[in-house]
């Protein structure tokens, strides 16, 4: 078990986000070898906000016609927090959704990581799936 919490900014960036999947990124942080926290984009976002990720081709949701989990508070994206800077590494993301995927199952939430999607490999976004 680690002793990791959520910083203030990851806190911030969470708001509006729905509690269940605070829940879980609040035990993965317990379980997890490498600490992790959520951007500035990683939480609730509006359909502006969302618009310009896809404009910027972050996202593949353009927030109109397309909409986001982002947009109704059931999805965050995560980064690692390694040697004192956010990682997008595979490797430690994958650390992280192992311990986000197994918060999920404790709390008894489906969990979506977007590690698994087919079409289109989003390593750092978890949504809930009930």
């Amino acid at each position: 078990m680690s002793n990791y919490s959520l910083g203030n900014n990851s806190i911030i960036n969470l708001a509006n986000v729905d509690d269940k999947l605070v829940d879980i990124i609040e035990v993965a942080l317990t379980l997890t070898s490498v600490d992790f926290g959520i951007p500035s984009t990683g939480g609730y976002r509006s359909e502006a906000d969302q618009a310009k990720l896809f404009t910027a081709g972050k996202s593949k949701a353009d927030g109109r016609t397309n909409k986001s989990f982002h947009q109704t508070g059931r999805a965050a994206d995560v980064f690692a927090y390694v040697d004192g800077k956010a990682s997008y590494d595979e490797y430690h993301l994958t650390i992280v959704a192992a311990a986000m995927l197994e918060a999920a199952g404790r709390l008894g939430h489906e969990l979506r990581w977007g590690g698994h999607f087919k079409s289109f490999l989003d390593m750092p976004h978890f949504q809930l799936g009930d």
